[in-house]
């Protein structure tokens, strides 16, 4: 398709140097036309100027003068070439821009084929995706468990662990004790651990549910109560700033 953009290009390139080569034969030729008109009026005033004397004798040597030098029918000759050769040019750019315009047609073509394999393609992708969706829910209705795997997982990875502290967590339903910072997606905060235990267990109240635990804590109430203590804390700074200063609450 490029390509066929580059000639096409070129082509119009081609038609514009035609063209303005055009204008400048057209204008040789409207200047060839009008010496003729001038050297057929010099005829007539050398007519004129010898019939004053001699009629017969001056027309018939003034003409014969000027036909012997060849002067006009060079002229005659030259306009005729031109005018063959603005005929030439005409027909080579009504060439070219038949080519052009097949050309033109051959790649709109080409834009649409293109268009449709894309549209298919598109199509076909839309069907299969619709098709996973189906089974993927198909897959939830018949194993409840699932959906709660894929939500723990999401949880485990925003929290900060890794695919292999993962993999432990859920699938091989192992405890992990560590320490460090974790991420809480709710407070937008991370908080300090220090050698604790995270599990993921089935929730007392609902077996279809499962959820990941701080010391046997659920970890939406470890980092509620982690953020209580921020606050608790940030507000006791203050006062004591305030203090320090001698300001009374």
């Amino acid at each position: 398709l490029e390509r066929n953009d580059f000639i096409i290009e070129k082509q119009k390139a081609e038609l514009q140097r035609i063209e303005e080569t055009k204008r400048h034969k057209e204008q040789q030729v409207s200047l060839a036309e009008q010496e003729l008109k001038q050297v057929k009026a010099e005829i007539r005033t050398d007519k004129l100027k010898s019939a004053a004397t001699d009629v017969a004798t001056a027309i018939t040597s003034s003409v014969g003068s000027l036909f012997g030098s060849g002067k006009l029918k060079e002229l005659e000759h030259n306009i005729e070439q031109l005018h063959q050769e603005i005929a030439n040019r005409d027909k080579a750019t009504d060439e070219l821009k038949i080519q052009m315009q097949q050309m033109q047609e051959q790649h709109g073509r080409q834009i649409r084929n293109l268009q449709g394999i894309h549209n298919k393609e598109i199509e076909a992708k839309d069907k299969e995706i619709s098709r996973l969706n189906t089974l993927l829910e198909k897959a939830l209705c018949w194993f409840p468990l699932l959906k709660e795997m894929l939500r723990m997982e999401k949880l485990c990875y925003v929290t900060g662990f890794t695919k292999g502290m993962v993999d432990s967590l859920l699938y091989k339903k192992e405890a992990l004790r560590c320490s460090g910072k974790i991420y809480s997606e709710e407070y937008r905060q991370r908080f300090e651990t220090k050698n604790v235990i995270f599990k993921i267990e089935r929730s007392p109240i609902d077996k279809n549910k499962l959820m990941l635990t701080i010391n046997q804590q659920p970890i939406s109430e470890w980092f509620k109560e982690q953020w209580e203590k921020l606050q608790q804390h940030l507000r006791n700074s203050v006062q004591k700033e305030q203090k320090s200063r001698g300001f009374r609450m």
